[in-house]
């Protein structure tokens, strides 16, 4: 009895030194140089917390229940007495765990929170041998103070909304794709779910702070969160590609971890540039951001009209105009016109047949001189018209003002001037008017500008002395994998630069490439490079693209090794489906090895000849996805395999986009039955990845062969 006694006494006098301690560390806590053995019991606070949370609710209870035995009520006062004791080590590990990267208003609450529930218990503690009157409101009020620190402590780990996300049932707004931005509608996002429990106001490690855009930028006591186009040294890609085994890989492997297309999806971002207001509709189509975005979101723009008949769709294209939908099963139509010569303005009247359908009208560099627009009046979806050196005047301008649809129109390069003005005044859906090089005075501009204030204007500028670069051109195809031949466009915005062009991959040059004139139809598998030049200008930089002739369609391809399981798609069957793989390996069209070489026998018909194999592949460094290190090819007759090929491809030397690529060999004259293709992936990674040494991966998802 003297033992308890004693060991009663003990924990009574410890509730005072408990609290002097939070008094010292509560004061003079951020003057304190806390020693690292002491920062381990600081660590230990989220161990600690769960001890006094129980015994004092389970003190509390054994008080209010009533007519209970002297022995019991016993039993509650060494609960609320333990749990007291508990609460101030509780609250002195909180204190100097506050002390490292934690900071804000969450932290406040939770730290005077816990502070209150401490004194309350002990308050409690010493009236529950009297039980005044006071007692039942301070053991309700000491309870709801535990909860509520309970709580608080929870926001700071998990998030403001982490008690009621569950029960949560407001619907998240859908995206649509024509308003996406790649940084609020797909990079934060991911922040928000994997990095901001630890990066944000309560808590900030690292001194790096992810909830705003000025901690973003400003980054960490480490460095840099992001560099823009350098993935190498910004902290976010070189933490989330490190190993997850390594210390400073992120998310910590305790936490849930960033999915493959997260990880591309920041790094893409990082890559591209780490553009905070960017469109996804300002990004090329083959851009990874972009496919990424065309799955998630909804498509450009919705619209309510029915499509046209495909049959007609059909009809209304030839080999001076293109009619085609503005994005995939989209009802909406973008018609092109090309070819000068073969241009008849009479042909403008076939469009009536879908004048429901056409959103967007491509008139440039058409002869339109003295064409009356007036028909397209009935046009009532028509938002966008291009009629940049065209040879129209001011008085055809009025004739477009019955568009009342008209949001986009371009006038570039055509003798129109401040006889316009009143007509484009009447244009009262318009937002974008791109004027280069027409005869507007500088009163005329001024004028323009002033009375249309929520239009952008772009009258071009005077580059006398300045030298800039142009972009790119854009290049327009049907099929990235196509059967016999398929047609492509090259276009820019600017309609007097020279485009010129190559079809084996190589760099366009403004002397010796071919100039481009008018589409080309494409017959074999080729890379097309594409760039443009203008006097006073800086060349633009290369647009490529790999277009692929299918050929000769394999009757069975055979694996000798089998993908890894999470990328093995359709087995043998996906390298001849004829379905082209995007630039995303987690869409399920594609077949990845890391492990083990991609090995694999292709049969054909017997009665062909086969004089190429093309190999379809993806190469995305910032994915470990590289050029295999080694490529080789057999080929049987009878029962005898010959290898005819071992090439040692070219290495990737920097992170780049996400991109097709292909890897053609030609094969013997001779007759031979079967092929054999054997790719070995990349065995470490190099010293300049941010994950060297790891393993790398081929990826494939097409064998083409050629007679």
């Amino acid at each position: 009895m003297i033992h308890t006694k004693r060991f009663q006494q003990l924990l009574e006098n410890a509730l005072f030194v408990w609290l002097g301690l939070a008094l010292i560390l509560s004061i003079a806590g951020t003057h304190l140089l806390i020693p690292g053995w002491l920062q381990v019991i600081g660590r230990a606070h989220p161990l600690l917390l769960h001890f006094p949370i129980v015994l004092i609710l389970m003190g509390i209870v054994f008080f209010w229940i009533p007519n209970i035995k002297e022995e019991f009520k016993k039993v509650g006062t060494y609960c609320l007495l333990i749990g007291s004791n508990f609460a101030g080590i509780t609250v002195i590990a909180g204190l100097i765990l506050a002390q490292e990267d934690y900071e804000g208003a969450e932290l406040n609450w939770h730290q005077w929170m816990g502070f209150a529930a401490y004194l309350l218990s002990v308050l409690i503690y010493f009236l529950s041998q009297k039980k005044g009157p006071i007692f039942k409101p301070l053991s309700f009020i000491l309870a709801g103070t535990v909860v509520l620190t309970g709580h608080f402590g929870a926001n700071l780990t998990h998030g403001s909304d982490f008690l009621l996300a569950p029960i949560k049932t407001d619907e998240v707004p859908q995206v649509q794709l024509a308003d996406a931005q790649v940084f609020r509608d797909m990079v934060q996002p991911i922040l928000e779910a994997k990095c901001q429990s630890c990066h944000k106001e309560g808590k900030i490690k690292g001194e790096l702070r992810l909830d705003h855009l000025e901690g973003i930028q400003k980054g960490g006591k480490s460095g840099p969160f992001i560099l823009p186009g350098d993935v190498n040294e910004s902290m976010l890609t070189q933490r989330i590609h490190l190993p997850k085994e390594e210390e400073e890989h992120m998310p910590p492997k305790n936490k849930e971890q960033l999915t493959d297309e997260e990880i591309e999806i920041l790094t893409a971002w990082v890559l591209y540039g780490a553009d905070f207001d960017k469109k996804v509709v300002e990004l090329a189509p083959e851009n990874e951001l972009f496919v990424f975005a065309s799955e998630k979101f909804s498509k450009t723009k919705t619209y309510s009209f029915k499509a046209a008949d495909p049959e007609l769709i059909q009809e209304l294209n030839n080999f001076f105009r293109k009619v085609n939908p503005i994005y995939p099963e989209s009802p909406a139509l973008e018609v092109s016109y090309f070819g000068i010569s073969a241009f008849d303005p009479e042909s403008l009247i076939d469009l009536k047949k879908v004048k429901e359908q056409v959103v967007k009208l491509n008139l440039n560099k058409m002869p339109l001189e003295n064409v009356d627009f007036s028909f397209l009046s009935d046009f009532k979806n028509l938002e966008e018209i291009q009629l940049n050196f065209a040879d129209i005047s001011n008085s055809q301008i009025e004739s477009l003002t019955k568009v009342e649809n008209l949001q986009s129109l371009a006038i570039s390069g055509n003798r129109v001037g401040d006889e316009a003005i009143p007509s484009l005044l009447k244009l009262k859906n318009l937002r974008s008017l791109y004027a280069w090089q027409t005869d507007f005075t500088e009163n005329g501009k001024r004028q323009l500008l002033d009375n249309l204030k929520e239009v952008t204007i772009d009258f071009g500028f005077d580059a006398t002395g300045l030298v800039y670069e142009l972009n790119a051109p854009k290049l327009i195809f049907d099929k990235v994998l196509f059967q016999d031949s398929t047609l492509l466009e090259i276009k820019h915005p600017i309609g007097t630069v020279d485009i010129r062009y190559t079809l084996d991959g190589s760099e366009p040059d403004s002397i010796q490439s071919p100039m481009y004139t008018e589409p080309i139809w494409i017959s074999n598998t080729s890379k097309i490079s594409a760039r443009v030049f203008a006097n006073d200008w800086k060349g633009s930089d290369t647009e490529s693209i790999l277009l692929f002739k299918s050929g000769v369609h394999p009757s069975d391809i055979i694996l000798l090794k089998s993908p890894k399981e999470k990328y093995s798609a359709n087995g043998g069957a996906t390298l001849k489906d004829q379905i082209k793989g995007k630039n995303n390996h987690t869409t399920g069209e594609w077949l990845g090895y890391q492990d083990d070489p991609a090995d694999f026998v292709v049969k054909f018909p017997g009665d062909k000849h086969i004089s190429r194999i093309v190999l379809s592949l993806l190469y995305n460094e910032s994915a470990y996805i590289f050029p295999p290190s080694l490529a080789e090819i057999w080929v049987k007759k009878g029962d005898d395999w010959t290898l005819v090929k071992k090439e040692v491809p070219t290495q990737s030397e920097e992170i780049k986009l996400p991109r097709l690529e292909a890897l053609a060999f030609d094969l013997p004259k001779e007759s031979f039955e079967e092929i054999r293709v054997r790719l070995t992936p990349i065995p470490r990674l190099p010293k300049w990845h941010p994950g060297a040494g790891e393993k790398g991966w081929v990826f494939i998802d097409e064998v083409l062969l050629e007679e």
